[in-house]
């Protein structure tokens, strides 16, 4: 069983985020609950947890003080925030301090499953990985690090903002800002790159038409397909397939 922190100045919070937590069914407790990020520190000197689900915003301390005196303390408890901010900055400073993932108030179970199914799926791994000998990754991939991972895996291209986001339990407008900083090219444009790479391959090296192309590659209207490619490109698909000996 892992056991958990809750750490929130309203007490109604703190009753209802255990309440959703013990209706995951995940094996996961609360072992313990704290009004403010100082009280969560003197708590934890003598007790021990897995992981800490902590507000942003408190009296006192606030989350982001909390974990940084956390690790100064030496301590490496996981800790995943949560916030009714879902402002950008605020997100993005949350996981520079390092938070392993965030929450938006209110927790609904269905996010709260998700987000810890992530943590415990994570952990397991880690805890393999160590039981082997292999080296522990202290770092966990990144947000944006786990959809590149994620687009790798899926056919060229075949995938959209909505299911990137869905799939590292993100926000699509915040998933495509960080997506931007972090890359250097919009999430759509990058995804645009990799579809047109396919294309050129499959335009040089089989005799598919160009329309079979366009709907292997998720176009489902080749007049589009082709103002797409003949704009990064500078010449349509059947050029450039007399370019490359094929025709």
């Amino acid at each position: 069983m892992n056991n958990i922190l809750i750490v929130d100045d309203e007490k109604w919070v703190r009753s209802a985020l255990k309440w959703t937590v013990e209706q995951t069914g995940l094996p996961v407790k609360v072992a313990g609950e704290c009004s403010n990020g100082l009280e969560a520190l003197d708590w934890l000197k003598t007790n021990q947890v897995d992981l800490v689900l902590a507000d942003i915003t408190m009296p006192v301390m606030t989350g982001l003080t909390f974990l940084e005196n956390l690790r100064q303390a030496g301590n490496e408890q996981d800790v995943i925030f949560i916030t009714v901010n879902e402002d950008f900055c605020c997100v993005q400073q949350a996981l520079r301090a390092g938070a392993i993932d965030y929450l938006l108030k209110p927790v609904e179970e269905e996010q709260l499953t998700a987000c810890l199914t992530k943590w415990l799926t994570r952990r397991n791994k880690a805890a393999k990985e160590q039981e082997a000998g292999e080296p522990l990754r202290v770092t966990p991939l990144s947000p944006v690090e786990q959809v590149l991972k994620y687009i790798e895996s899926l056919p060229p291209g075949q995938i959209t903002l909505a299911e990137a986001a869905k799939h590292v339990y993100m926000n699509p407008s915040y998933l495509s800002q960080l997506f931007k900083q972090q890359q250097g090219i919009n999430f759509i444009d990058y995804v645009t790159q990799i579809r047109l790479k396919e294309a050129k391959r499959l335009l040089s090296s089989t005799t598919l038409r160009i329309s079979e192309i366009a709907e292997r590659l998720g176009y489902s209207d080749l007049a589009y397909f082709t103002n797409i490619f003949k704009k990064s490109c500078q010449v349509t698909p059947s050029e450039y397939r007399k370019t490359q000996g094929r025709h």
